[in-house]
């Protein structure tokens, strides 16, 4: 398929298309991101590579992360992690603590704050030196030894950081945080510090779209079975409280980021990154989901 043409026309038929949104204003380093940039990366489980916009441009991935996190403490605990986290789509905003309280600090899914700190937990307790062992995994994902915690944006988050400490005492106090709070807190805010391109994101995700094996290297990151069920939950909790809105429009299991960072996959064929820095009243990429919207409709290609 010619998806470098494609990009191109998609891009000219969204010439008038007015992105309203804004970057994330509560993260101070996230704040003051040019709204304008915008790129967009495929690369095919045959390794082909299409591109265009600011696709080789870096920008924080943030809760893109917590997918990779997930899949590394899904190895570890097995099912026996879904007794501390749902499936579920939340229904609430990302940060709800009501919904907390009234699930007695069982998260109703990974991908909400709630759940990603768990998961931060059940990583904290399982590994000897978590950050360095979770980047270690995501440089081995991505093919990019380089890749780094960016600790400007780690510290901008915890300077705000106050509903996530409401959040982490909240389990803590209903027994579902099991390590020191301090520790696990700061796990979190470096792993969603990760800045990535377009492109590296996109190679990252590409074992998600080969059933846990990376095709282009054939290392096994994780099960089938795993990697169907992680698919399953990016697909129905990948977007705050508008998955079901990326269902029905792109139709592609995927996750978003408040650094405006979407990554999508297509299984069996191919990893899509698309940045657009300003976000809707949800805190997605605006532009990005329109743009993927049309891709998928373009291109024909959707999981349903």
């Amino acid at each position: 398929m010619e998806y470098q043409e494609i990009f191109t026309e998609i891009l000219k038929k969204m010439d008038d298309y007015k992105d309203s949104g804004s970057p994330a204003s509560y993260i101070p380093e996230l704040r003051d991101v040019d709204p304008s940039k915008f790129g967009v990366h495929l690369i095919t489980n045959t390794n082909e590579n299409y591109s265009i916009g600011d696709s080789e441009e870096k920008f924080s991935i943030q809760s893109i992360s917590k997918v990779l996190s997930l899949v590394m403490a899904y190895k570890l605990e097995d099912e026996d992690l879904w007794k501390r986290v749902g499936v579920e789509p939340s229904g609430t905003p990302f940060n709800s603590l009501v919904q907390l309280e009234y699930d007695q600090g069982i998260p109703r899914n990974p991908f909400i704050n709630a759940g990603a700190l768990v998961v931060c937990d059940v990583l904290v307790e399982h590994l000897e030196n978590p950050k360095e062992e979770f980047l270690n995994f995501v440089r081995s994902l991505s093919g990019n030894s380089a890749l780094e915690y960016c600790s400007r944006i780690a510290e901008s988050e915890k300077s705000t950081g106050y509903r996530n400490a409401s959040l982490i005492n909240l389990m803590k106090d209903l027994g579902n945080i099991r390590n020191d709070i301090d520790t696990v807190l700061d796990f979190y805010f470096n792993l969603c510090s990760i800045e990535m391109t377009c492109s590296e994101l996109a190679r990252t995700f590409l074992f998600l779209a080969s059933y846990g094996k990376d095709p282009i290297t054939n290392e096994k990151f994780l099960s089938s079975s795993k990697s169907k069920r992680i698919n399953a939950v990016m697909q129905l909790c990948g977007f705050y409280d508008e998955a079901g809105e990326f269902s029905f429009k792109v139709g592609l299991p995927g996750k978003s980021g408040v650094g405006g960072g979407i990554v999508a996959i297509l299984p069996n064929q191919y990893s899509i990154a698309v940045w657009s820095p300003r976000l809707n009243k949800k805190g997605n990429s605006s532009k990005g989901m329109k743009f993927l919207e049309l891709f998928t409709s373009e291109t024909e290609s959707s999981i349903f």
